[in-house]
């Protein structure tokens, strides 16, 4: 006889949707780095149907105000890269905020999906949801091998969260919800904001702010002697648009270059783009971070993407939109 608290089994087989280009797709975060650059992608590949709000527009942390969006919209297709995002120094000031603001996104977007039975969902996180001294280059199956590094464990656990959501969403149901964790990114719409940004683009700023005061110094944070991995934004873009039409599977997908630079070399890069002729001083009382952080690609390779922008053609065409959008860049 079945107990009162009996499980019923409603697991389905995944299976994997097909894509049209008239799909109705909604891009959540469409205005940021990441998700500016994954609408031109679709721009790119023939896909117009696309839908945006922006945060004054639909509050994602908002759990009815995000089911009356999918009420109304019914998209096809959600990339989901909407994230309270920023660098070290936010992310140990605020880590409650980084933990709660992004479980809410993701737990009320993921279960809309599954609701409204969108036909393909992709969540992007991050690589910092792999250990501090997980192994080099860091492959998939690392992920909760070992404990996270402190400065950005609240982001951390939460994308970890939400990929595994997707996982048990698509074990359970059969979802084509889908992850993938990119490398650290740079490129248009990225946070130049000095109190919240990640390295490359604070680098763009004080070097760009140096050279135009003169300023005979620049000083950054840490050694310089951590390794780190770069990756163009529109070549992440292309890469999540490509794994929306041909991946399926219920494990994450690395999204990298397999490339990687001290942060005093892309010191060196930056300075050396923007022009600027003074000296760098490091500041060794604040935090490197992570010592070593960079992905192995060999399963983003074996389903048919690799990158194509390399670093100094990268840097530059994030200088150039800097210096071409300097008043936004800077809020």
């Amino acid at each position: 006889m079945k107990g009162i608290c009996s499980i019923v089994n409603t697991r389905r087989e995944p299976f994997m949707a097909n894509l049209e280009k008239n799909d109705k797709i909604y891009v959540a975060g469409h205005r940021g780095l990441v998700g500016s650059a994954i609408v031109r992608s679709l721009n790119r590949s023939g896909y117009t149907n696309i839908v945006g709000r922006t945060h004054a527009e639909l509050d994602l942390t908002n759990q009815a105000a995000v089911r009356a969006f999918f009420e109304e919209e019914r998209p096809d297709v959600v990339v989901l890269a909407a994230a309270k995002v920023g660098g070290i120094n936010a992310n140990q000031t605020a880590p409650a905020e980084f933990a709660y603001e992004n479980m809410q996104i993701q737990c009320n977007v993921i279960k809309c999906c599954h609701d409204y039975k969108v036909k393909k969902l992709l969540f992007l996180g991050s690589t910092c949801i792999y250990p501090k001294m997980a192994p080099q280059p860091i492959p998939e199956d690392a992920l909760l091998t070992g404990p996270l590094e402190t400065t950005n464990e609240a982001y951390a656990i939460a994308k970890i969260s939400g990929l595994e959501m997707c996982k048990f969403f698509k074990m359970q149901y059969g979802d084509d919800f889908i992850s993938c964790m990119p490398t650290n990114l740079y490129g248009p719409y990225d946070n130049y904001d000095l109190s919240g940004s990640h390295v490359m683009p604070a680098m763009i700023r004080k070097f760009h702010e140096a050279k135009v005061n003169n300023a005979p110094t620049v000083e950054l944070w840490g050694t310089g002697s951590p390794l780190r991995e770069f990756l163009y934004s529109d070549d992440m873009a292309d890469a999540c648009v490509y794994l929306l039409e041909h991946y399926d599977g219920l494990e994450h997908v690395n999204i990298g270059t397999g490339k990687e630079v001290t942060i005093k070399q892309l010191a060196e890069t930056v300075q050396k783009t923007v022009g600027y002729e003074g000296e760098i001083v490091w500041n060794t009382d604040m935090p490197d971070g992570t010592p070593r952080k960079l992905t192995n690609v060999d399963k983003l390779h074996s389903i048919g993407w690799t990158h194509k922008v390399e670093l100094e053609e990268g840097v530059k065409l994030a200088y150039d939109w800097f210096k071409d959008n300097i008043d936004i860049a800077r809020k």
